[in-house]
């Protein structure tokens, strides 16, 4: 039995099923800080890991009636040809090796530092949207179709690179441009846009030799009660506790990887 493995996958997959936020954000470097996985390893692990964790979390909010379809098929026209792209540069300078581990965990710690930057900031930034303000049922009031495929361009990029920012930067992002959206349809949009994203990435890594199996099977084990649980209280768990501890963790791992 795997436990340390099963209970940071519940861990983790109860925080994406709440807030959207946190697989590759919290996942990543944990495998780096706590299970020693050189960085390549535990991008190419974790977005496997997503892939699958989060699916689940999107089933649930589909159930919920939380997911808005149209804003995932704007994220996705540019998230994966975004990660099509970062992959096939990935392939061609190679993802092994002490340089390709050191420029990894660079990225992923600026990354993390600005994910918790932008959480922090969150509700500042959607007060300063004049006229908007989120409620709960109100729908996307201007789809903001082009912004909203740029945004999955970097997303994707970045996600490929890194495993991070599907949820860590595009939840806030989402909240920026559709502010007048409920928070749990924000959330259940993000999952659902981060399977196929992460799935395509987590495929790639897999055939450039990144991915521990040993690692994702007890992984998910833990994260699929967790993210299931999470789902089911994510309109009933208060907003700033979660965005505050969330913010914290993410600064520090940032830091952490970042001094190593």
């Amino acid at each position: 039995m795997n436990v340390p493995e099963i209970l940071a996958g519940f861990v983790v997959g109860g925080i994406v099923g709440l807030t959207g936020v946190g697989g590759g954000a919290l996942m990543t470097p944990l495998l780096i800080l706590l299970f020693g996985v050189h960085p390549s390893g535990a991008i190419g692990t974790d977005l496997l890991f997503a892939a699958a964790t989060k699916s689940v979390g999107t089933a649930v909010h589909g159930l919920n009636h939380t997911v808005d379809w149209r804003i995932v098929l704007r994220l996705a026209s540019g998230s994966l040809p975004g990660a099509a792209l970062a992959l096939a540069g990935l392939g061609y300078l190679g993802v092994h090796g002490a340089l390709a581990n050191h420029i990894s965990a660079l990225i992923l710690g600026v990354v993390l530092i600005l994910a918790a930057t932008a959480l922090l900031m969150r509700p500042w930034l959607i007060k300063t949207i004049p006229g908007d303000h989120p409620s709960t049922d109100a729908p996307a009031i201007i789809p903001r179709t082009g912004p909203t495929i740029v945004l999955g361009f970097v997303l994707g990029v970045l996600v490929s690179v890194t495993s991070v920012g599907s949820g860590a930067l595009g939840t806030v992002a989402l909240m920026l441009l559709y502010p007048r959206m409920a928070t749990a349809r924000i959330v259940g949009s993000d999952l659902a846009h981060a399977v196929p994203l992460t799935l395509l990435a987590g495929i790639a890594h897999w055939a450039l030799g990144t991915v521990s199996f040993t690692l994702l099977l007890p992984l998910l084990l833990g994260s699929i009660p967790g993210i299931i649980l999470g789902s089911l209280s994510s309109n009933r768990t208060p907003e700033p506790v979660l965005r505050i501890g969330l913010a914290t963790m993410l600064a520090a791992s940032g830091c952490f990887i970042l001094a190593a």
